[in-house]
């Protein structure tokens, strides 16, 4: 018998691992009692435990020690609890990518460690390590002669992402929270070596859009209907806020399920929902984006389970016109884009960007398309209909014009007259040449463009922000010339904004004396971290469904490449810090369950393109030709006020 043979069926005795999951189900009633959701259950449910043993076999002398030959080492399996690390540490796997048998058989030892479940053990140190890396690239000239590496190449790569995988699928229902019995969200981390969690144990809207999306993918849906449904009853939450009230149709930032005892009996309990709308929240922000990504969460919903009848309810129907009566509602703010406060958003402290930042404005158009989707039609519906498509036609057009930024435009920026005052002035905005920066002038690509971050009198804010570039090419908002100048400028740029961790929040950073001013000396926001242009993995799967949209996959493959080879070994931190993003965050938490659920949704999208379907959008002949005729009357014609019969300020 051959030595490799011998160690193969050592190997492949080994008990395999022993997992045991509870299957997510829900039992949502279709109706709800009331916006009040007390009273269900008496006791939590138990969190998911896993058990995991190893055979003495692994152990055994002639195993042990060929491997030790080899300058491997294996670490033994121990019993862990859902609040220990779980993860797979295969990132060096590639380094044995040309060990071959002698017989050509270069795939046995990746599927032995398959039969092994070597891909789950938990707490442990890397599985394949090298002793003498010299002796191995000696080992490695001298096997791949026989023809073989290339296979033995293809499987362990194939073996470590597919280990990438598993743990992160791991992790993501272990951050899965519980109420009356099912599953109705995921925490935002679940780093067990942390005691200063913050609010990072509540279920947050935008957080969990991605692991909904990921468990609408593995075709889990109780666990997004119950989301959706439970959310939906925290709308009317009567909490105050300095003595005021959230507007009618405000979604919270993030809910928590706590345990209190039930009235009248201290020896039972009941579990309550417990929303912040932004009374506990630093900075005290209410949140503008949740209810926008509700509704998107809600056509993917559907999309992709096929259960139309969750959206055609009346209390989900109400719930959608709530949210755009929020948002449609008339105001002091004369242009079609929504006039926010800082930090109501993804960038949830003070940034500069107040006004109509980019972010809110793409997730904004991208609610309306997906809601006159869904709204059903009758007689209530008429007006708020026809507002809504009012607001799609001047919403496209002043993105797609007054946003845009290219080395043409910058060059007529540059050479703008200012205080015009005429209804065919050019400079409409009054921006001042002096306004560019000089970074922007070198760095601005002769092929590309992008969409600046915020648009208002006598300001442009030129910095590019990847959220709303990404979603802009996703939702249509974007022209299908500018989403491919997006996705040119990136590739162009990609060591600014992917570099070693994909992918920048926003570029560049503010720095020196802007800094100060801008953020108040936010010392969480020092240039190049957090939300001053750190890097954040989540974003990963919207720029696939970008790239995917465009047909341009292999971008994001890349981007997904290189993630690939840090964010396990680095616990799926927040963000990562620096320009090139080479130091985790420094107030980054750690097992960040939309860093993981990110890449999760990356992986399968990459895997099955059309299924990024469920999250793009595509504009209707009637937008289309109500663009094309604003584009086709020049703009800068001379009108007289007879003329002017715009509902928006375009």
């Amino acid at each position: 018998m051959g030595t490799s043979e011998a160690v193969l069926q050592v190997l492949s005795g080994a008990n395999p691992l022993l997992f045991n999951s509870a299957k997510c189900s829900g039992n949502l009633d279709a109706t709800f009692p009331s916006r009040f959701l007390y009273k269900y259950t008496k006791k939590r449910v138990s969190r998911y435990k896993r058990l995991f043993n190893c055979s003495s076999t692994l152990q055994s002398d002639l195993g042990l020690n060929w491997l030790k030959g080899l300058g491997y080492g294996l670490s033994g399996c121990r019993e862990v609890n859902r609040l220990q690390l779980l993860s797979c540490k295969c990132q060096q796997a590639e380094s044995v990518s040309g060990l071959t048998a002698e017989d050509g058989n270069g795939t046995w030892f990746v599927d032995s460690a398959k039969k092994l479940n070597l891909k789950s053990v938990a707490n442990t140190p890397n599985i394949l390590e090298f002793q003498d890396v010299q002796q191995f690239e000696q080992e490695k000239k001298s096997f791949t002669s026989n023809g073989a590496a290339g296979t033995t190449i293809d499987s362990v790569s194939k073996a470590t992402v597919d280990c990438l995988e598993d743990e992160a699928w791991n992790l993501l229902r272990d951050s899965m929270v519980y109420y009356c019995g099912s599953p109705i969200g995921t925490i935002a981390a679940n780093d067990p070596t942390s005691s200063n969690v913050l609010n990072y144990d509540q279920v947050f809207i935008r957080d969990f859009i991605p692991s909904g999306i990921a468990f609408l993918l593995k075709g889990e849906y109780d666990i997004v209907r119950n989301f959706i449904l439970h959310t939906l009853q925290l709308q009317s939450w009567e909490k105050t806020m300095d003595c005021h009230s959230p507007g009618q149709g405000l979604m919270p930032a993030s809910f928590k399920v706590r345990t209190v005892p039930l009235d009248g009996d201290d020896s039972a309990t009941e579990e309550v929902l417990d929303p912040d709308f932004g009374e506990a929240a630093i900075g005290r922000v209410a949140p503008v984006d949740s209810g926008l990504w509700w509704i998107i969460l809600l056509r993917a919903y559907g999309k992709c389970s096929g259960d139309l009848l969750v959206q055609e309810r009346i209390d989900v129907q109400t719930g959608i016109k709530m949210i755009l009566k929020l948002c449609l509602a008339d105001g002091f703010d004369m242009f079609p884009t929504l006039l926010v406060t800082d930090g109501s958003c993804m960038i949830d402290r003070r940034m500069g960007i107040h006004g109509h930042p980019l972010e809110i404005q793409a997730l904004f158009y991208s609610a309306l398309l997906c809601a006159r989707e869904m709204l059903a039609p009758e007689d209530g519906s008429a007006d708020l209909i026809r507002a809504l498509n009012n607001r799609l036609v001047a919403l496209s057009f002043h993105i797609r014009e007054y946003y845009w930024i290219d080395l043409r435009k910058l060059n007529e920026i540059y050479r703008y007259k200012t205080e015009e005052y005429s209804y065919d002035a050019v400079n409409k905005f009054n921006i001042y040449p002096d306004q560019i920066p000089p970074w922007l002038v070198e760095w601005m690509p002769n092929k590309g463009g992008y969409l600046i971050g915020n648009l208002q009198p006598a300001h442009m804010d030129f910095r590019f922000f990847s959220l709303g570039n990404i979603w802009s090419i996703v939702n249509g908002l974007a022209t299908r010339d500018q989403s491919h100048a997006i996705l040119d400028l990136m590739e162009a740029k990609w060591a600014d904004l992917v570099a070693d961790m994909p992918l920048k929040i926003c570029y560049p950073a503010l720095e020196g004396q802007e800094w100060q001013i801008i953020t108040g000396s936010d010392p969480k926001n020092t240039p190049w971290s957090y939300h001053n242009a750190g890097s954040w993995p989540t974003l990963l799967w919207q720029f696939t469904v970008a790239c995917i949209k465009m047909n341009r996959p292999e971008i994001a493959a890349r981007a997904v490449q290189v993630a690939e080879k840090r964010l396990s070994r680095d616990k799926w931190p927040e963000y990562y810090d620096t320009k090139r993003a080479r130091f985790i965050g420094k107030q980054a938490q750690l097992f960040q369950t939309w860093s993981i659920a990110g890449y999760l949704v990356s992986k399968i999208l990459l895997a099955d393109p059309s299924a990024a379907k469920i999250l793009t959008t595509e504009e209707d002949s009637e937008l289309v030709n109500a663009f094309s005729c604003m584009i086709s009357a020049n703009p800068r014609r001379k009108r007289g006020r007879k003329n002017l019969n715009q509902t928006y300020i375009i």
